[in-house]
């Protein structure tokens, strides 16, 4: 099987879809993997360690999209869409409930798309959107903490506070993988934390984890409204698996915020749980809303390539080397945590929430 790794071209995205020690590992079991020159580069990657590891350096994006299975890390960009084609299996993150054009062309091409965000074990557990979100989570502290400060134009807050002075309020949108994350960070940096959630039990394991030091609220639009007027900083981070996020914070509760607050909604590339959230980039991260600062960044990870290359290239090469080995349907027959990844399959869409999203029908995956 040939396998490709174009260079990523979204704003500032310095990721690559597979490390120079998966290449040896696609290679030692037989296959031959393309690299774009300088697709690895952003992430520290070298041209010559991926030669080094057995793949072979083509010139021209086209030649690794050429491949039979492309691994990226983003959705392809509207430059890229003239390289989908029927015999071409995509395995990257797609996002496509928040993204109608993206979708509509994978269909009118008859591509095959495996979102890395809808990859789903019999658990419920979500092991490729897991890593990314992990960072995401992560980072959503630093980022809102940066912003914070009155250079940056925030409210001039320390997140922990010193004693003697109060420190700052982060309420966090979402008890999933990133609220988690985020809540960690947020107690280690000495903020004070408010989590909500529709699941309770979710809110008990968080409570468990984090010893208490945190308050946990019921997710209903009173609870929302008051946490949302209090805080100094405020992550979105709520995931319906590969539906559109819902508006949970409307811009009525946005304007009741201190000027100079921050705002980082990290479910933006499933359209966001905030009502003021739209997408923007690394090089233009923020806008102002009523005075609210908006970071809506749709690859935060992006960031920070080289943690997030490894940590996502751990998850998603076992499933790689799955469709390599064994051919799409034979992959997707034996493993139905990967039949789940299908958002699109040859032109049809079959992920229920993605069809509903735009008002589609899904069809059966054959």
């Amino acid at each position: 099987m040939i396998i490709g790794a174009p260079k990523e071209i979204k704003d500032n995205e310095y990721r690559v879809g597979v490390t120079p020690g998966g290449v040896c590992q696609l290679v030692q079991a037989g296959h031959k993997v393309l690299i774009e020159t300088g697709a690895g580069q952003g992430s520290g990657f070298s041209d010559e360690e991926y030669e080094t590891s057995g793949a072979k350096i083509v010139a021209t994006s086209a030649e690794a999209w050429g491949a039979q299975i492309v691994v990226k890390v983003k959705e392809p960009q509207t430059v890229e869409y003239d390289f989908l084609r029927p015999d071409l299996v995509l395995f990257t993150f797609l996002h496509l409930a928040a993204d109608e054009r993206l979708t509509r062309e994978m269909m009118a091409r008859g591509v095959t798309g495996i979102a890395y965000e809808t990859v789903e074990l019999p658990n419920g557990h979500l092991p490729l959107l897991t890593p990314m979100s992990e960072v995401a989570g992560r980072m959503a502290i630093q980022i809102g903490a940066h912003y914070l400060e009155k250079e940056n134009g925030g409210r001039g807050k320390l997140l922990g506070g010193v004693p003697g002075v109060r420190p700052a309020d982060v309420a966090i949108i979402g008890a999933g993988v990133v609220g988690t994350n985020a809540a960690q960070v947020a107690l280690g940096m000495g903020a004070h934390v408010m989590v909500i959630d529709i699941n309770l039990d979710r809110l008990r394991y968080l409570n468990d984890v984090c010893a208490g030091r945190l308050i946990t609220l019921s997710s209903n639009p009173l609870n929302i409204a008051e946490t949302v007027r209090r805080a100094d900083l405020l992550i979105g981070g709520v995931l319906i698996k590969g539906a559109k996020a819902p508006k949970l914070v409307t811009r009525g509760m946005i304007s009741t915020m201190n000027s100079g607050s921050v705002v980082v909604d990290v479910s933006v590339d499933q359209g966001g749980c905030i009502e003021t959230t739209k997408p923007t980039t690394h090089s233009n991260p923020i806008y102002l809303v009523d005075g609210i600062i908006h970071y809506c960044v749709s690859n935060i990870p992006g960031a920070v390539p080289r943690t997030s290359t490894y940590a996502l290239s751990n998850a998603t090469l076992p499933y790689v080397l799955k469709l390599a080995n064994m051919g799409l349907e034979a992959a997707i027959n034996a493993d139905p945590s990967l039949s789940k990844g299908i958002n699109i399959y040859k032109g049809k869409i079959t992920y229920p929430a993605v069809a509903e999203a735009f008002g589609l029908k899904a069809d059966k995956l054959d």
